[in-house]
């Protein structure tokens, strides 16, 4: 969302440095600030630990009870038949439950019948409650928004909680200045300029600003540091100012960039990179070389922001989406913004609730108290169908001005967004699952579901990567008592020349002979010691990826080599690769299958997973030399034309590799079976 506070700033309000003996950069000259430093505050990402679960208490006795019922009987006696805002309270005043009703005294007589049936949750609730508190509301929608203010600032006990809900960071430009400044922004938006966002969080809108810096050359220093400026700084040099500061650019030229930049922002992006395109052809028929060279960066530079976005939509606008998981008696809400087309990041969050609530109940209640302090977008997608969707739409369409439409989208890119915020809720659940139980606790857990004879020390993790036999590396990652230990980490060029190319059992045998054998024959003594001496060399326990044939082959290797002290485990992936429905194999005893929710699970999952990514980035490292050496012109399909159109959208081949298909489907000439071969050229499915 884009919002503009400026006031008829004052172009002339910024006066021509005086030429002085001003030092070349001060202190805070090496790094401007990006950040309005009267807005800040700590940086907002995933919420670092998950809530305390509540736990229930066992059957409710009479007596308490019937003390609840008698106090909400008598509340009902005085309740309103209008809409309004009910407060349940303890002996202690403190606030137990806060609900909402359309018609208060009917709500409130569903709480205070004997004979009603109620989850035990209710019924807790109710036993506790020693008196009621109302109040009256005109309508229902605005008992709603009543409600959501009055749990955020309350935290009643048994309602849905939004925890650690911090402001979003917003990009500034600036609009009280001649020269206007980019930073990122917090808080009221009362400073002249143009606010882009929200954004997911600080890092997101760090990378945002750097690339805008590098597309755009707007300046992010402070006023007072422009002001004594007699030199351009060390951003002018590297080429991420346009250096106002000392007039190396004309007012008219800056004026330029930071349209270019504002509009880019806005969702034009295409016109800029077109513009910027047009303007690098017709420098380089001019022979002006240097000229072309930086409109290639900028056009570079605007490919990697979009590349850094992810997923970007393609009929949607301006929406967020909210994905709701639960698993293990936690719930995971993920939240995408999309703004002008173009994806401002997700966040997770992990609301403190009870096991009873269905995920509908706790999407509908974090979304009101979501919205309570921050603008709505348009559109507003979800994972699930919640009860009063449209009393919510109503709500936030009158505190936002214009029409909001909630929806859970059954088909089309729409629903392809909330299945792709569902997966990103379903994995942050996971990885905070297995964070929460401690790294000791989990090699116990370990050692003990698997059998091992002690909690592993050392855990080896091997995996290869390879594309028909080409570039063909494997790699081995550790993990210990204190997680995973990097300066461990190894890679291996695959060398053996009689290998059938796909081989992976050969691979693994290459791989596994030259890590042992200089455990078997380690160097001579007065041999320089290595940094990491002190951890354990000889791993516990050795995971492999695969199922019980890859189990047995690895066996047949240690058989060969005289190990017999290290344990050996495989893990096979779940049918159709699901994650939670994995198959571990170990010698000697039947497949071991654990509960999708097994903390041990989702470990042995982060393992094997953290093996591929290691060994898919060796793997891309070794093809990148032969990529970029053969060029587009490989591509079957890619002719003179497409590559042309391919370097103006992109700016560089490096900035096509990043591309995902949705961006490369974007260029003039690329049809959608082209953009998949390029794709697919940069992006293979490794062996």
């Amino acid at each position: 969302m884009v919002h503009d506070s400026t006031d008829n700033p004052d172009d002339t309000r910024a006066r021509k440095p005086e030429r002085g003996s001003a030092p070349d950069i001060p202190p805070e000259g090496l790094a401007p600030p990006d950040l309005d430093p009267a807005t800040t505050s700590g940086d907002d990402e995933d919420d670092s630990r998950l809530p305390d679960i509540l736990e229930e208490s066992g059957a409710v006795g009479e007596e308490p009870l019937a003390t609840g019922h008698e106090a909400i009987e008598r509340a009902v006696r005085f309740a309103p038949t209008s809409p309004g805002v009910y407060r349940m309270l303890n002996a202690n005043s403190d606030v137990l439950y806060v609900g909402k009703a359309k018609n208060v005294k009917k709500r409130l007589s569903n709480y205070a019948r004997l004979s009603a049936p109620q989850p035990a949750r209710i019924l807790r609730m109710i036993a506790a409650t020693v008196s009621v508190e109302i109040v009256s509301t005109t309508t229902e929608t605005e008992a709603l928004l009543l409600e959501a203010n009055l749990i955020k600032q309350l935290r009643p006990r048994f309602n849905v909680q939004l925890r650690d809900d911090k402001s979003f960071p917003y990009i500034l430009i600036t609009g009280d200045h001649w020269a206007p400044q980019i930073l990122k922004h917090r808080g009221a938006q009362s400073r002249p300029g143009r606010y882009f966002g929200p954004f997911a969080s600080a890092g997101a809108v760090n990378r945002t600003i750097t690339a805008l810096q590098r597309a755009f050359l707007i300046r992010s220093c402070t006023d007072s540091f422009f002001e004594s400026r007699s030199r351009p700084c060390l951003l002018y040099q590297i080429r991420r100012c346009a250096g106002p500061c000392t007039r190396e650019i004309d007012f008219p030229g800056y004026t330029t960039l930071v349209r270019e930049a504002t509009d880019f922002l806005s969702g034009k992006s295409q016109a800029v990179k077109q513009e910027l395109a047009g303007e690098m052809e017709k420098a380089s028929s001019a022979l002006e070389f240097e000229s072309a060279a930086l409109y290639r960066d900028r056009l570079a530079a605007l490919s990697a922001i979009q590349s850094q976005q992810g997923i970007n939509p393609r009929t949607v606008e301006e929406a967020d989406v909210f994905a709701i998981h639960q698993e293990g008696g936690f719930s995971c809400v993920e939240v995408f913004f999309f703004r002008t087309g173009q994806n401002w990041g997700n966040r997770a969050y992990f609301p403190r609730a009870e096991k009873t609530f269905t995920p509908e109940e706790v999407l509908g209640s974090f979304l009101a108290q979501f919205y309570d302090d921050k603008p709505p977008p348009k559109v507003i997608l979800l994972s699930h169908e919640i009860e009063e969707s449209e009393l919510l739409a109503n709500a936030l369409s009158i505190k936002a001005g214009h029409k909001i439409e909630v929806t859970a989208p059954k088909r089309g890119e729409k629903k392809e967004l909330v299945t792709h915020a569902l997966t990103n809720a379903r994995e942050a659940l996971g990885r905070k699952l297995a964070d929460t139980a401690t790294q000791g606790r989990l090699l116990e857990a370990m050692a003990a579901t698997l059998s091992l004879p002690h909690p592993p020390k050392r855990i080896e993790v091997y995996d290869n990567s390879h594309i028909q036999g080409t570039n063909a590396v494997g790699a081995m990652i550790v993990a210990g008592p204190d997680g995973f230990v990097k300066n461990q980490y190894r890679k291996f060029n695959i060398k053996s020349e009689g290998l059938t190319p796909g081989d992976d059992y050969g691979m693994m045998r290459e791989v596994l002979e030259r890590r042992f054998r200089r455990l078997i024959n380690p160097p001579e003594e007065g041999a320089a010691k290595t940094k990491d001496d002190d951890f354990p060399q000889w791993p516990d326990l050795v995971i492999i990826d695969g199922g019980r044939g890859q189990l047995n082959a690895v066996r047949e290797i240690f058989a060969g080599l005289g190990l017999t002290q290290v344990s050996l485990m495989s893990v096979a992936k779940g049918p159709d690769r699901d994650a939670g429905r994995e198959t571990l194999f170990m010698p000697e005893r039947e497949a071991i299958k654990l509960e999708p929710r097994d903390p041990v699970l989702y470990f042995i999952q982060r393992l094997r997973d953290e093996a591929h990514r290691f060994v898919i980035g060796s793997h891309r490292k070794l093809r990148k030399k032969d990529i970029r050496e053969a060029g587009l012109q490989e591509i079957p399909g890619i002719g003179p034309s497409r590559k042309r159109a391919l370097l103006h959208h992109f700016g560089t081949l490096k900035e096509i590799e990043r591309a995902s298909i949705v961006d490369l489907g974007k260029v003039p000439g690329v049809s959608a079976e082209s953009a998949r071969r390029i794709f697919e050229y940069f992006h293979p499915q490794p062996g």
